[in-house]
């Protein structure tokens, strides 16, 4: 008599365990299998040093269901369970956080379970019988941790395997899926914008570009897990975590310290003596294990950290993704798509009214996806800035930003584009004081904001300038 662990939810919903004898004639698995090392390599994810699989939407793995006995599809059926959130309760098939996939079926939100065909018919398997299926989630799947667990059903009745975390698996964006909405039809791109774990980011001056090397390492040990603390943190709902606006849009908003006590404190002040100098660091693994480990903001970064960390997090969870700098960047915080300085009658700086500022270097991130919530034309580079500058419906984020609607002037289409138009392409109007107290312009300076926009070309490892992506 083999003997089970079964798992229930006692009066405060915390996990209890108790022993479970399944009663003769149940069909009750041996255990799981999820994913195969040939998967891995399949879904790119190989890298990744997680003990558990990592998978990515719109693409088909492999699962093996060890049984007791050989599946009989005449007099047995099997329906394979899923939920999202562990932990969580309550989790609903309409919100894609709990499914459920009978064997040759589709689930409700388009998961598939299929049985896959011996090599060769009746051959024993090593490790006794197993039932060889494969799922697939669909390409807008809620991403993140999935727990894994089967149904049977026999004439002697039904059993429900216990869920055991061992079974776990995590999904990822699919952006080498034709119907993810990260998709990227230049798949060779991904190996820059997607695998690459390391890079440089550009600083200095327009007449002066240096570059500084960084470890994105978002494959490295607890990277991932701590991506997700991310939007666990934010208390973004699981059903939402399919769509790569929200969450990009979460991401850039939880990467700075700022409404939500994120992931990087920022510091401009020259003292860092409560922390590590933003130059200090060389890399994004170090902060996010912090951040995950001690559940605090990490002190101190400025704009090339928050864009290093972002670059990491948003390639870790599977959104293509580029590090990019901005020259003599413009700071506006009035809306008014101008960088406006003011001087008294003696042509003096009115610091006071001087509200508006230029970078020498600014350094955002663009990503790489559809936007099915604007007009047709706007797919490709988003603009997703992690940098605290100014507000976006109440938070310190800033994107997704279509840099088409940026390149054309579109500063109506959401989200942030009137202020990235500003970065790169306002002009500097100069007010003097008149004597009657009125402000008059005195000059107006073209073309001086924006400067060689600069990003890491994918394979050739040397700066590429995309300033005509975001400026005619």
């Amino acid at each position: 008599m083999r003997f089970w662990r079964f798992w229930g939810w006692d009066s405060r919903r915390v996990f209890t365990a108790r022993v479970f004898v399944p009663p003769p004639g149940l069909l009750a698995p041996r255990g799981l299998v999820v994913a195969s090392r040939a998967d891995r390599l399949a879904h790119h994810t190989s890298e990744f040093a997680c003990p558990r699989p990592v998978l990515r939407r719109g693409q088909r793995f492999a699962l093996r269901v060890l049984l007791p006995r050989p599946f009989d599809p005449d007099g047995d059926s099997l329906c394979v369970e899923l939920t999202l959130g562990a932990g969580r309760p309550n989790p609903q098939v309409a919100k894609g956080t709990h499914v459920l996939i009978p064997l040759g079926e589709t689930s409700a939100t388009g998961w598939t379970a299929e049985e896959e065909e011996e090599e060769e018919e009746g051959a024993e398997r090593p490790g006794g019988p197993a039932l060889r299926l494969c799922l697939a989630a669909p390409p807008d799947a809620p991403i993140g941790r999935y727990c894994l667990s089967v149904k049977t059903r026999t004439g002697a009745g039904e059993y429900a395997a216990p869920f055991d975390d061992a079974n776990d698996f995590f999904l990822l964006f699919n952006p080498w899926c034709p119907d993810d909405n990260v998709y990227m039809e230049k798949t060779s791109d991904l190996n820059e914008y997607v695998l690459n774990e390391t890079g440089r980011i550009f600083y200095g001056t327009e007449d002066q570009i240096a570059e500084r090397s960084w470890n994105y390492g978002q494959f490295d040990a607890g990277v991932l897990e701590a991506c997700l603390y991310i939007l666990d943190r934010r208390g973004m709902p699981h059903s939402a975590r399919g769509d790569p606006v929200m969450v990009s849009r979460v991401v850039s908003a939880m990467v700075n310290s700022l409404d939500d006590n994120g992931v990087l404190v920022g510091n401009w002040t020259g003292d860092y003596a409560q922390g590590t100098n933003p130059s200090a660091w060389a890399g994004s693994v170090d902060i996010l294990r912090a951040y995950h480990g001690a559940g605090a903001p990490v002190r101190y970064g400025q704009c090339w950290v928050f864009a290093g960390v972002m670059t990491t997090v948003l390639r870790c969870l599977g959104l293509p993704t580029r590090t990019v700098t901005n020259y003599n960047s413009a700071h506006d915080t009035d809306v008014s798509l101008t960088t406006d300085i003011y001087f008294d009658e003696n042509m003096r700086p009115l610091e006071r009214l001087n509200t508006d500022s230029v970078w020498n270097f600014h350094v955002w991130n663009d990503c790489w996806m559809k936007r099915p919530d604007l007009p047709d034309g706007y797919d490709g580079w988003q603009v997703v800035d992690a940098t605290p500058q100014e507000t976006s419906s109440g938070l310190f984020c800033c994107g997704p930003c279509s840099v088409t609607a940026v390149k054309n002037g579109e500063v109506f289409l959401k989200y942030d584009t009137p202020f990235v138009f500003a970065e790169v392409n306002s002009d500097k109007v100069y007010w003097q004081r008149q004597p009657s107290g009125a402000f008059a312009v005195v000059h107006v300076e073209e073309g001086a904001i924006g400067r060689r926009i600069s990003t890491l070309g994918a394979g050739s490892g040397a700066r590429l300038d995309v300033t005509h992506q975001y400026k005619h």
